[in-house]
């Protein structure tokens, strides 16, 4: 995560929504805003959120009734894309019912919050040919929000990770916001090496030894601000290649098989290996002080599925700097 120099948004409350590990509220509470409500349904996870927040997320958003949930100035929420069954040819609250968006939507319609902040995977832009993200823009519009949207890539944001997302930001329309910008891309300093953990005992069990390890002669003497293939072990699917720590991480997935599952092998110190949970959080911008689950496998798919801290802190800078006096 960056360092905030102004809390620009302090004194606004939030909620935060399909929560996960907690990426949204770091990244709000470093600019100064107070969260009043967390929700998430998946166990272990709100387990992790309990122990560092000290608060659990109620659990199905379904069944929450939406006159229940305290008053807020900004929502969050990382949805799930899912598809909307569309019927006529407008596209606003009705088509979105039986989602999980209906659920932020009735939210929304109910606390009428100042700001609503949403992130989702890149493919959301061109989803059922792009009709999802227009159900999802005409839905905010209905309610009277303005609706910006942008895909930005955390490789673009100080975070050497591939990770494409796209992230919606919604203001209640009687703020006359129309000059939101996404924060400006800026050159990439920090590349995987600089997440290693130094312990060589906390990762002694991740490294991968086989006979069927081949590289292709890349020289691992370049920094790049892509990932740089070095070589592969099997037959080279997911989770069976190998990169040079001087190059940018995969995208961590909370998904997906083979020897290096969920972060892709790497070449450290001439042996090659799979990333550590904390250095899978470091690179989605965690705090070395945020407290990891212990099942090792519920920690990958957990940071797999989450939001790159940073990216939410420079976006919520911007939503800071265009809230100043209103």
């Amino acid at each position: 995560m960056i360092s905030i120099e102004k809390q620009l948004l302090s004194g606004y409350t939030f909620i935060d929504l399909f929560a996960g590990l907690g990426g949204f509220r770091i990244a709000l509470e470093s600019l100064g805003v107070n969260c009043v409500y967390s929700n998430e349904w998946d166990v272990p996870v709100q387990k992790v959120y309990a122990d560092n927040f000290g608060d659990t997320p109620e659990g199905d958003i379904t069944q929450v009734d939406e006159n229940t949930i305290p008053d807020h100035d900004i929502l969050c929420a990382g949805f799930p894309c899912q598809a909307f069954s569309i019927s006529g040819k407008q596209r606003g609250f009705e088509d979105s019912r039986g989602t999980l968006f209906f659920d932020v939507a009735r939210i929304v319609k109910a606390k009428r919050p100042k700001v609503v902040f949403m992130e989702n995977v890149k493919n959301f832009a061109t989803h059922d040919d792009g009709k999802t993200l227009e159900v999802v823009k005409g839905t905010m519009e209905e309610l009277g929000y303005t609706f910006y949207q942008k895909v930005l890539n955390a490789v673009d944001y100080g975070v050497p990770q591939k990770r494409e997302r796209i992230y919606m930001v919604c203001f209640r329309n009687d703020l006359g916001i129309n000059d939101f910008k996404y924060p400006k891309p800026f050159e990439l300093t920090r590349h995987v090496e600089d997440f290693l953990l130094e312990d060589e005992e906390m990762v002694r069990d991740l490294y991968v030894d086989r006979p069927d390890t081949y590289y292709n002669g890349v020289e691992d003497n370049q920094y790049s601000n892509k990932s740089i293939r070095l070589g592969i072990v099997n037959k080279g699917g997911q989770g069976e290649r190998i990169y040079s720590t001087k190059g940018i991480a995969i995208t961590l997935s909370a998904y997906g098989g083979g020897v290096f599952a969920k972060t892709g092998g790497y070449l450290i110190n001439g042996k090659t290996r799979k990333l550590h949970p904390r250095e899978c959080a470091r690179i989605m911008g965690y705090p070395d002080s945020y407290k990891i689950g212990k099942s090792a496998n519920q920690a990958y798919k957990q940071f797999g599925n989450s939001v790159v801290i940073d990216v939410l802190q420079l976006i919520a800078v911007e939503i800071g700097t265009v809230m100043e006096g209103k």
